[in-house]
Formats: structure tokens, sequence, C-alpha cells
């Protein structure tokens, strides 16, 4: 579906986005949108934090939901970023709050992180988390059948593998749709290009989650696994995004066109960097908010159409 023109950052956020250019951290880019988002709306939202999926201690999700009673809302399951070694559901509370205000309910999923976890265990909490909030987002609301999974960076990682590799994937398994938002989608790309695509060797990130060793690092790389049959997906990068992260997006795009059939919806967030859009949310930048909005929203749609 086209997107509409979206409503960037005003120019005070404009001027920090390029002065940051691709070189932003995720402290200071949080940091920077507190104050944007100081003036949340939250009245009349609610959230019931901490609804175990799994028996891990990660293995928790934040709901965020209208207060008013209602039935058949969209559901939006977020997973955080964190290169596979940190982060926290509590760090993307901004995205909670704003899509409960958009009327959905939205779900915040922590997941188990590297060393400890490893490949593939971010995709096998992504479909646990998924199936659970199956049979029970419509206690606050939601439609089971209208579920949109989305992700950004490591979460975004984890949610292509959930949804794009069917041998994850349990016999009764159904989404309306997925956004993915700067992932890492090719282990074995980032493996062997690191050095023109910046990438430190030894890796944090990836040597954690996937092994610094792997004999078939193929057998990892979402492009080279995935056999889904096609559903409605977004492939978004950040036009000042990580170099390793907008070859992905666009090698992942030509993947899912090319050999499996998918027509995905291609978005490049202008001036964002890798982790400014997603902070963006709920505040009066749009570049981000508005193509969920509307993805979720057709989504859902579609869902009720085949039901």
């Amino acid at each position: 579906m086209p997107f509409h023109a979206n409503q960037g950052p005003a120019p005070e956020v404009l001027a920090q986005l390029r002065s940051w250019g691709n070189r932003a951290s995720m402290p200071e880019v949080k940091a920077f949108y507190s104050s944007h988002l100081a003036g949340q709306d939250r009245t009349g939202l609610e959230l019931a934090a901490d609804q175990p999926y799994g028996p891990h201690p990660r293995q928790r999700m934040d709901v965020y939901f209208p207060q008013t009673p209602g039935s058949n809302r969209p559901v939006l399951l977020f997973l955080h970023g964190g290169g596979f070694i940190r982060g926290d559901k509590a760090d993307r509370a901004n995205v909670g709050w704003w899509g409960a205000r958009q009327g959905f309910v939205t779900v915040l999923a922590n997941y188990r992180l590297a060393p400890e976890a490893q490949w593939p265990s971010g995709a096998e909490d992504v479909v646990a988390a998924c199936q659970h909030l199956r049979a029970l987002c419509s206690s606050f609301g939601g439609d089971p059948k209208a579920i949109v999974l989305a992700g950004e960076s490591a979460g975004a990682a984890h949610v292509a593998a959930a949804v794009l590799i069917r041998s994850f994937q349990p016999q009764n398994w159904q989404i309306a749709g997925a956004f993915l938002l700067s992932g890492p989608y090719d282990a074995q790309l980032e493996h062997m290009a690191r050095g023109p695509l910046g990438i430190d060797t030894p890796d944090p990130r990836n040597d954690a989650y996937f092994g610094a060793e792997r004999s078939d690092w193929a057998a990892a790389s979402i492009v080279e696994r995935m056999d889904a049959a096609p559903f409605p997906i977004v492939v978004c990068t950040a036009e000042r995004d990580l170099p390793q992260m907008q070859v992905q997006a666009g090698a992942l795009f030509s993947r899912l066109v090319t050999r499996h059939g998918f027509q995905p919806d291609w978005l490049v967030l202008p001036e964002h960097n890798h982790f400014s859009a997603a902070a963006a949310l709920g505040s009066e930048d749009k570049s981000l908010a508005r193509p969920l909005t509307e993805f979720v929203t057709s989504c859902a749609a579609r869902s009720a159409v085949q039901a």
C-alpha cells in the first residue's frame, strides 16, 4: 500500500538528527527524546505489566490498552532492539503508550539475551509471545486474528526469523502482518564483510548470539532460510541507518520479491538514524507513526474481511 506523506521532525530535532548522522548512540538518542515525550498523553490508557509468556525471567510482556470497553481492536506486538545482548521493553514504553493512544492493544515483549541464549532463541521467543498473546489479547479488547508483529534492530531480526521461517511456526500459526525496522537479516554477510561494512572484529553482538565459529553461517541467515508464503510486510530502514542495516534491508526486500512472491512495502525514514525513529513515537514527529498506524490498521481490516 502507498504510505501518505509524513509530518517529519521539528526544526530543532532535525538539526540534532543531522548533527548525529549515523553515529548516534541509543543512550543519547533516548535522552534527547525524553523531553519531547514528557507530555505524552496517557489519559484513558492502562498498562498491565510483566505478563509472563514463558518460564524464563526475560519472557515477560507489557500490555498497553485503552480503558474504554472494546473488542476486535488491532494488536501490535513490538520487540525492542539491543544488538542481541541488551535492551528492555521499558526502553520503548513510549511505543506502548503511543500504540494504545491509536486504539491498538500494544504489547512490548522482552526476550532472552545472548550469550546466555543463542540463535534461534529470539525467533522461539517471538513465536511463544505471539501464541500466548493470541489467547490473552481478547481480555484487553484485542482481536487475536489481527496481530501485527513489529521490531527494531535485533528485535526486527527476531521477528523476521519467526514470521519468515516456517520451521519455527506451530501448525496454528496466524498473524496479520509484520513491520521490520532496521534489522540484521544475514548473519553470513555480516560475518564475511565485517571490513567493508565497518563491523568490529570480534563482533560483540553477532558473536554472542550466533557464536564466533559456525560450520554453516547460511543456516543462521534469514535471507537464506526464509520459506514462508506471502503475507503483508514492510521492510523499513532509516536514511542515516548503519550501513549493514541498509544493505541487509535491501537484500531482504530483493529476496522476498524475486524468490518468494512477496510484494512488501519499502520505507525509508528521512533524516532518522538507527535509534531515533522508534524513539520518536509519541512525539510530534510522525515519520514512523503515520506509516505504522496505517499498516496496522490495514492489516486488521484485511483480517476482518478474511475472517
